[in-house]
């Protein structure tokens, strides 16, 4: 049994929920009409998955607690299917069930959008859905927007909402020929006075007919078939030239121009290619020709658990913070190895993951872990950096625990190269 509510065209982004209690599904299913989303609300796995296939829905909404098949069981299906949609989890249960759910998912490879705790808070809900439909990037959707209500679609109906070819190693290469990875730049502040700190920098690939492609699917694949320091090298590259002119493009203040002569920019490296000591050198080079002290320059480690040859890894970072580079470790606190890692490369700065500081308002786990990564940090003379800042309470608490530096949507959200001046000259006039 499903019940659909629809509020328009084609464009809008479709939300499917599976809660065993009807009345809760209805409920929800109203509260995420009223932010524009058509919503489907389905009481089975089996129709869930029905409607999976058939409806192709952007968000999925998967209540934990169901019989039969629960909702990890769930998860662990649409990892299996490597599926893209967003998920969004909720259950009554108490918060460490909850957060170890939000955990199993992310180890699946979902594509999480936020775990949501019965009763509903229409704020929250709120935040996820913004959170959603900035995501999209005003993609439209080809298909039509009924939610199929029997089995009775057309095969050719159902042929044409099937999902296009898995992306291959030939469309990534071809991609970086046509120019087709681009940056988005998300600003890095100081918690304790606001002040601009620098910059990450975020590959974003604009397939022209895909559309958009998220990095945790184009990453992965320049890492499984040998890309992934041709990749680098083309963010790198489009990363420093951009760094490079940032203070010349500048307008306003010369207060704010001397911040950004001296802004950091921080750069993705796989753990795949930290033996690579030509690419380091040529970052290094470009450094160089371009003007950018290597000083403003971090190099934030991802996946150190893949990391292949530790001790070639460790004379290629060594190097590299002798020129001057500073080196993080990204997502610490998800794994052991992030503490084996810490101890054996020459780290400058921590990055605390994302999901321990999204959830600080609600899980004490969360908090008390942020807190042991800014006393540890602290101990050991390096930078402490948040990310995923989205709210006021975390926001306070990483300045009551003296962390250095912070970014996430409360912030700002990525900007895109020709947005961050505008950015800066509101930021400034509102400050």
């Amino acid at each position: 049994m499903h019940s659909v509510t629809h509020v328009g065209g084609a464009s809008r982004r479709r939300l499917l929920i599976l809660d065993d209690d009807a009345l809760v599904g209805s409920t929800l299913q109203r509260m995420v009409v009223r932010h524009g989303l058509e919503a489907c609300s389905v009481t089975t796995v089996g129709e869930f998955l029905r409607l999976l296939e058939e409806w192709h829905p952007d968000i999925l909404c998967l209540d934990l607690m169901m019989p039969g098949m629960d909702g990890i069981e769930v998860i662990r299906l649409l990892g299996d299917s490597h599926l893209r949609a967003q998920v969004i989890i909720t259950s009554g249960v108490e918060s460490r069930i909850l957060h170890a759910a939000e955990r199993s998912a992310l180890a699946h490879g979902i594509n999480l959008l936020g775990v949501l705790a019965k009763p509903y808070a229409v704020g929250e809900l709120r935040q996820l859905l913004a959170r959603a439909v900035d995501s999209a990037d005003g993609a439209d959707r080809a298909t039509g927007a009924a939610c199929p209500a029997a089995r009775s679609e057309s095969p050719d109906a159902a042929a044409a909402g099937t999902e296009s070819a898995p992306l291959t190693a030939d469309d990534l290469r071809c991609a970086l020929e046509r120019g087709e990875i681009g940056l988005a730049f998300q600003p890095k502040l100081d918690c304790r006075s606001g002040g601009l700190v620098g910059f990450e920098a975020l590959a974003r690939w604009q397939h022209p007919d895909r559309g958009s492609i998220g990095p945790d699917v184009f990453v992965a694949l320049a890492e499984s078939c040998g890309l992934i320091d041709l990749l680098t090298c083309e963010i790198t590259d489009q990363a420093l030239l951009w760094l490079s002119g940032l203070a010349r493009r500048w307008d306003g203040s010369e207060q704010m121009r001397q911040q950004l002569a001296q802004a950091r920019l921080s750069l993705n490296v796989s753990a795949l290619s930290l033996g690579n000591a030509a690419l380091f050198l040529r970052i290094a080079e470009h450094c160089r020709a371009l003007g950018v002290a290597p000083q403003r320059v971090v190099l934030e480690v991802t996946e150190s658990s893949a990391m292949q040859d530790a001790t070639t890894a460790l004379d290629n970072l060594t190097r590299l913070r002798l020129q001057g580079f500073h080196l993080s470790i990204d997502d610490f606190g998800t794994g052991y190895s992030s503490m084996v890692q810490l101890v054996k490369l020459p780290f400058s700065e921590l990055k605390i993951d994302k999901s321990f500081v999204m959830t600080a308002a609600a899980s004490e786990e969360s908090r008390a872990i942020i807190r042991s990564v800014v006393d540890l940090g602290r101990s050991l003379g390096m930078t402490t950096t948040a990310e995923g800042v989205e709210d006021a309470f975390a926001l306070q608490y990483l300045k009551e625990l003296g962390c250095d530096h912070m970014q996430g949507y409360l912030l700002s959200r990525p900007l895109a190269p020709d947005a961050v001046i505008p950015w800066l000259r509101t930021r400034e006039a509102q400050h």
